[in-house]
């Protein structure tokens, strides 16, 4: 869980900073919304690698499959596992106590906004359901329908381009981005990255309801006087599409900003290539095992698999000091412990050609918290000395089996 909250953690950053420097500034709206929407979802998504891609890099070398190793319950230091399961359990504590209460906003504002849709003080403006409110709030819209001021309505005091603006929030479904962003925004609470991209895509939206206005009325100065009208007007509501959001020097700028068709192909280009690459990377692994298993064979042994000479990886003083290493480190979580757990997980772990150790995947779990403590383990080893193959370092994936015993 912390790899892909970290993974995904890098996306939403990298992506969210090529849209700052990059694409912000450019009058590109419609392709900046399908950006900072489809980065949410490839940010969340692909780090968990529903689909991967195989490297054009993998060799003859077969995982060896090391001797399995005992861990029994006595070599458990109880208080420390005790205070890690503790804390852990007081974080996710939190994490359910912030998201219920979050939820519950959210539903009340939903069900505020769907209370509303069901007035039957309803106009037809250019085909479009206008609600009339009695309480004092500025034009907004939500789902497919204007809330406006009922006397301010019917004394003709919301101009025509209040309903244009808030006619075209609707005709582009922003209230579907506007949800999307409130989950995500629930369910990851804890990331402050997504109130960056909440606020990028609500001044997005701004942005292209503005256009629409300047299409139809032609009249950017007169616009612009409108807006700044409505500067001091503060009370906005939350998952509607207010007018007077984020009214600032960038969004009267945006109006009469020039387009460079050059500069932006070459942007659009360039964030193209960026993803494709980021999607490649996040989705790729790289194998170094075939389709047999190749037993374990004593410390820098030569072995010969499909006329391949290859030389063994190598723990610092053998395999035997790299078993007492795991046995020594291994701490049993006090869940697993209290419950009496025992049988075998199994491990997967790549030795690179410098002899740090990645790729660590479970192939095999019992449950509380044992294969995430196998894997820690494992990240903690000290360099082997690599396999070589034909005089070259190569890559070698080992599994490795651990019984666990009361």
């Amino acid at each position: 869980m912390i790899t892909y909250l970290f993974k995904s953690g890098l996306l939403l950053f990298v992506f969210f900073a090529v849209y700052k420097l990059l694409l912000e500034n450019e009058k590109i709206f419609r392709f900046n919304r399908a950006y900072l929407l489809g980065s949410l979802i490839f940010s969340f998504v692909i780090p968990l690698q529903l689909f991967s891609f195989k490297t054009a890099f993998e060799t003859k070398l077969s995982t060896i499959q090391l001797d399995g190793m005992v861990i029994r319950a006595s070599q458990i230091s109880l208080n420390e596992n005790f205070i890690k399961h503790h804390l852990l359990s007081c974080l996710i504590g939190l994490y359910v106590v912030v998201s219920i209460v979050l939820v519950f906003h959210f539903v009340l504002n939903l069900l505020s906004f769907f209370k509303r849709l069901r007035n039957k003080e309803i106009r037809l403006v250019d085909g479009v359901k206008v609600i009339l409110i009695e309480e004092s709030i500025l034009p907004h819209s939500f789902w497919n329908a204007i809330f406006v001021n009922k006397a301010e309505f019917e004394m003709g005091k919301i101009p025509s381009e209040l309903i244009v603006h808030e006619k075209a929030h609707l005709s582009q479904k922003h209230t579907l981005d506007i949800l999307l962003i409130e989950i995500l925004g629930i369910i990851f609470w804890f990331n402050p990255l997504i109130l960056f991209y909440k606020k990028a895509i609500r001044l997005n939206h701004e942005f292209l309801a503005d256009e629409a206005v300047n299409k139809q009325f032609h009249s950017v100065k007169d616009y612009q006087n409108l807006l700044l009208d409505f500067v001091s007007r503060k009370n906005t509501i939350a998952l509607a599409s207010n007018i007077n959001y984020q009214i600032t020097k960038k969004r009267l700028i945006m109006m009469t900003k020039k387009e460079s068709p050059v500069r932006i192909v070459l942007k659009v280009f360039t964030v193209g290539v960026m993803q494709a690459l980021l999607f490649f990377v996040f989705s790729t692994k790289t194998m170094a095992q075939g389709e047999k298993a190749m037993p374990k064979m004593p410390n820098g042994f030569a072995v010969n698999y499909d006329t391949v000479s290859v030389n063994e990886p190598q723990f610092p003083g053998g395999i035997e000091e790299f078993y007492k290493f795991v046995g020594e480190n291994f701490k049993i979580p006090a869940e697993a412990s209290k419950n009496k757990i025992k049988g075998k997980i199994e491990m997967n772990f790549m030795v690179e050609t410098d002899g740090s150790l990645s790729e660590f995947n479970v192939v095999k779990d019992l449950g509380y918290g044992l294969g995430d403590e196998a894997m820690r383990v494992l990240k903690l080893s000290p360099k082997w000395i690599p396999a070589t193959e034909k005089g070259k370092p190569v890559r070698v994936m080992y599994n490795l089996p651990i019984t666990l015993q009361n």
